[in-house]
């Protein structure tokens, strides 16, 4: 736990800082203006009560929103074998920088799941992973498509599966 938190905080950018510390004079301005108004009751505790959900639910929606502007990217399956004699998969794939910055690097996810035969089956098995790939490509310049081929394996799952996709980029 000690390394995650370690990990995001080395992993901050500046825009990461200005929202954080904009969210908290926000909130130093709610709770001020709380004890202003302080004679009226309902008002002030509205006030004290939408400070706090500010100070609470605006960065982790804001950080992830903001990444996601910032750090636009899209990924694609490109094409996926079985292999026949060994336990594995050969998935080709690429990733295409779609925002205004260069990446430093990108961390990209594949991840393999059971077919359900209805939509509620589906959605539980994209948590129950049959198998999952995670790997690294750096200095993805702006507008540029890299592809690449990676091999999943163990896969020993003989039925219906599919293959997802995720890149978070920095």
């Amino acid at each position: 736990m000690k390394e995650k938190i370690a990990t995001f905080i080395n992993g901050l950018i500046t825009y990461d800082y200005i929202l954080f510390g904009a969210v908290f004079a926000l909130f130093i301005v709610f709770i001020i203006f709380a004890l202003v108004v302080r004679k009226r009751l309902g008002l002030s505790i509205f006030l004290v009560l939408f400070s706090f959900s500010i100070l609470f639910i605006a960065p982790p929606i804001g950080y992830i929103e903001m990444h996601k502007y910032l750090f636009k990217n899209s990924t694609n399956l490109i094409s996926q074998k079985k292999l026949l004699f060994t336990p594995a998969i050969v998935v080709k794939g690429s990733i295409s920088n779609e925002s205004k910055r260069d990446f430093q690097d990108c961390k990209i996810d594949i991840d393999i799941h059971k077919v359900g035969k209805n939509i509620l089956k589906e959605y539980l098995y994209k948590f129950k992973l049959l198998a999952t790939t995670t790997f690294i490509e750096t200095d993805i310049k702006k507008g540029d498509t890299r592809y690449f081929k990676v091999i999943v394996e163990p896969f020993n799952y003989s039925k219906e599966y599919n293959i997802t996709l995720g890149a978070k980029c920095r």
